[in-house]
């Protein structure tokens, strides 16, 4: 019987690696899938087909996609195998060599894999995909939320025109691309009839936003707009490169209460000679005057950043470096990561390599200093009150109800009245303990 007429019944388990970006791709599919009828199951149950929308930021993440493709041949052997996302547009013909994989989909093409699984009969191209560079559209996919998200992720840029050295994320997404600002704001209506609290905008090279669309734009612009059309709703912005926060973006922070207090603005290295290997566009001068004006124009503003350890030709004059930088600005936390060779990038052309025993005490060095910054940060609101979006889920040691401030502090609410997920509260901090913030709801 043709699979068509079984779509009711046809079980597909989705799994996801990588960045919001990909995890807003896969909340969409799952909608399309929805829509065309067919079930979406737990990646780890049995199901008749097995979708995985990959990244390939690191060789990490390769190797996770194989290790759920595997997986996935281990639950059905039967099933159909469609491997999506990162890694399939820039490695398609690797994964359609491996045993199981029934097709290969990329990024610009995910919206046919609903009609793949509505057909019995195998097409003989097994790869889907086309020159990324040649998509000049955003993608037509709807706003979607994330399962089981208090906070609802709404991706308005795709692609990227920045071709760091080390970077492999042009040759998988494409030339930045923007949702015109009508679009964003339908998108931002569907999410408030679904009662989300909290919208968090991504893309890829968000700071780029709207400079393709016709009349040209900007993220400032864009988000005056946003903020200024749906005052109930709170706004958060995903990472913005540090040349990309101009002074207008700022001001938006003081004028608009709905706009979140916090920014991830990476650095990637506190050496002037690898920024420059790595083809970023600032020096360190630049940063640590852009993250003091950040710190100083925005009050109690959480401050994220990245840091990439053990790029070719970091020795420890260039780690030191990175390191006094970093112990020196007022960040609220730091997502450290090793460097990791990409095919295709200019940075393979480096010399010398860095041993991984050497990235991994470096990566330990910076993580531990992550943590005395995020207990820094945290320390400063014990008396404060903060406004809290109660998540579903509670802390699993303590099982009180949880939630993350405007500013992006987790915080545990003791002794809360009861109904409060997916409400924002105003929250008494009372101490910090174990890594923690503890508060009691107040009425103000």
């Amino acid at each position: 019987m043709p699979l068509n007429n079984e779509r009711m019944k046809l079980k597909v388990g989705l799994a996801t690696l990588g960045c919001k970006v990909n995890q807003c791709d896969s909340a969409a599919l799952a909608r399309d899938l929805q829509s065309a009828d067919f079930a979406i199951v737990p990646f780890t149950a049995f199901a008749d087909a097995y979708i995985i929308n990959t990244c390939t930021v690191t060789a990490f993440a390769d190797f996770q996609a194989r290790q759920l493709i595997r997986r996935a041949r281990r639950a059905n052997p039967r099933a159909r195998i469609i491997v999506t996302g990162c890694y399939a547009q820039t490695q398609a013909q690797a994964l359609a060599a491996i045993d199981g994989v029934t097709f290969v989909v990329g990024n610009d093409q995910k919206h046919q894999i609903p009609g793949l699984l509505s057909h019995e009969a195998l097409d003989e191209q097994r790869i889907i995909a086309s020159d990324i560079f040649l998509q000049k559209q955003f993608p037509s996919a709807p706003a979607s939320s994330l399962a089981g998200r208090t906070r609802a992720f709404f991706k308005i840029q795709d692609g990227c025109n920045a071709f760091c050295s080390y970077c492999i994320v042009p040759f998988a997404r494409g030339k930045s691309r923007s949702l015109p600002v009508s679009n964003v704001l339908i998108g931002v209506q569907d999410f408030l009839r679904q009662n989300f609290q909290e919208i968090v905008l991504t893309g890829i090279h968000l700071g780029n936003y709207g400079h393709d669309l016709q009349p040209p734009t900007n993220l400032a612009r864009a988000l005056e707009t946003i903020l200024a059309q749906n005052p109930t709703v709170r706004f958060r912005l995903s990472s913005i490169e540090p040349n990309e926060i101009s002074d207008e973006l700022l001001h938006l922070f003081g004028k608009y209460k709905n706009l979140c207090p916090h920014l991830h603005i990476p650095l990637q290295s506190g050496d002037n000679s690898i920024l420059k290997m790595m083809k970023r566009h600032y020096d360190t001068s630049f940063y640590r005057a852009l993250i003091e004006k950040v710190a100083k124009t925005v009050s109690d503003i959480a401050i994220g950043i990245d840091v990439m350890v053990g790029f070719p030709g970091e020795g420890e004059k260039e780690f030191d470096h990175t390191l006094k930088l970093l112990e020196e600005l007022p960040a609220a936390y730091l997502h450290v990561f090793p460097y990791s060779e990409r095919p295709g990038t200019a940075a393979l052309a480096i010399q010398p390599k860095v041993p991984e025993k050497i990235k991994k005490e470096r990566a330990a060095i910076l993580r531990e200093l992550g943590g005395k910054k995020r207990e820094t940060f945290s320390l400063r609101f014990p008396g404060k009150t903060l406004p809290v979006l109660v998540e579903q889920t509670r802390d699993k040691k303590t099982g009180l109800p949880k939630g993350f401030s405007h500013n992006y502090l987790p915080v545990l609410l003791d002794k809360p009245p009861s109904s409060l997920v997916n409400t924002i509260v105003m929250a008494r901090i009372e101490y910090y303990r174990e890594g923690k913030l503890t508060g009691r709801v107040v009425h103000e």
